[in-house]
């Protein structure tokens, strides 16, 4: 099989004009870039030089392969600078899915870290709630999901987690009632499927079950709801930051946080651009 390094000879020869000038650039010894020659022809089935007076020229089957040989050498080494590109983080793409909150404020915020670190490194966004995003990262679909999990559970087969942020709940009401149980006969406002039977459990463990008037998976919408008089709910940290009704009061729960983790998928380390990103979402995470 031809190789590179005999292209590379087979090229040095005809931009030198000789076996020892072609030598002397590649800082080979002449027997040894000859043998390469050698290797070529008997490769190729062709006679690739010949000898004229003193020296040697490319016969026609020889310049037809130092042709392509220049093209291949400059296919490889562009490739090679784009690749060290990419490994340098100058460039490259990473696909991230995550959910309604955390896209809203703390992705933001990591673009922003990462867009300073690495302008040339672009973020592709999807929204995703959490089962949804780890399906995408299991069919290779995306580069990183953000998920929350509302206890410690461990991960699943070939998932890592990285922990970003601890996310603590607040109890949204129109004032008045800083407990749970203070809102017992209350109309109560739904979330997502895996919030609403977190609330659930929650006000079970406070002694009743939640009468939930309205189910939303927008967090917008539920405050919308809480300021019309419409219900109570629950709501993270997240969620208030990106967006805050200023009719509403929010108080902070003595509740277990969610967990808010950066997950990938497959064996480690990950490829320099996803570690890239996980660093700045860590960064965007830390208080202060």
């Amino acid at each position: 099989m031809v190789s590179l390094v005999q292209l590379r000879v087979l090229d040095a020869v005809r931009r030198t004009g000789s076996v020892t000038a072609a030598a002397e650039a590649l800082h080979y010894a002449q027997p040894s870039l000859s043998h390469h020659l050698t290797r070529l022809e008997a490769e190729t089935g062709a006679q690739l030089l010949q000898r004229a007076g003193r020296g040697i020229r490319l016969t026609e089957a020889g310049r037809l392969l130092a042709d392509r040989a220049a093209e291949i050498i400059g296919r490889v080494e562009s490739a090679t600078a784009e690749l060290s590109t990419l490994v340098g983080l100058e460039a490259g793409r990473v696909r991230l899915a995550g959910f309604g909150s955390v896209m809203s404020a703390l992705v933001p915020r990591a673009a922003a870290v990462l867009a300073g670190r690495h302008p040339g490194l672009e973020l592709e966004l999807t929204d995703a709630h959490p089962e949804d995003a780890l399906a995408l990262l299991r069919a290779g679909r995306i580069d990183l999901a953000v998920i929350f999990r509302f206890e410690e559970t461990a991960p699943e087969d070939g998932v890592r987690l990285v922990h970003l942020l601890d996310d603590p709940l607040y109890l949204l009401t129109r004032g008045g009632g800083d407990e749970l149980a203070d809102h017992r006969d209350a109309a109560w406002v739904g979330g997502c499927v895996r919030c609403r039977s977190h609330l659930v459990e929650l006000c079970e463990a406070a002694g009743f079950t939640p009468r939930l008037a309205h189910v939303t998976d927008d967090m917008v919408v539920m405050q919308g709801l809480v300021a019309a008089g419409l219900g109570v709910t629950t709501i993270p940290e997240l969620a208030l930051q990106a967006h805050r009704h200023p009719d509403i009061t929010a108080t902070r729960l003595a509740v277990p946080p969610r967990r808010i983790y950066a997950a990938t998928y497959g064996e480690p380390p990950d490829p320099p651009a996803t570690a890239a990103v996980i660093a700045a979402l860590t960064e965007a995470a830390s208080p202060g």
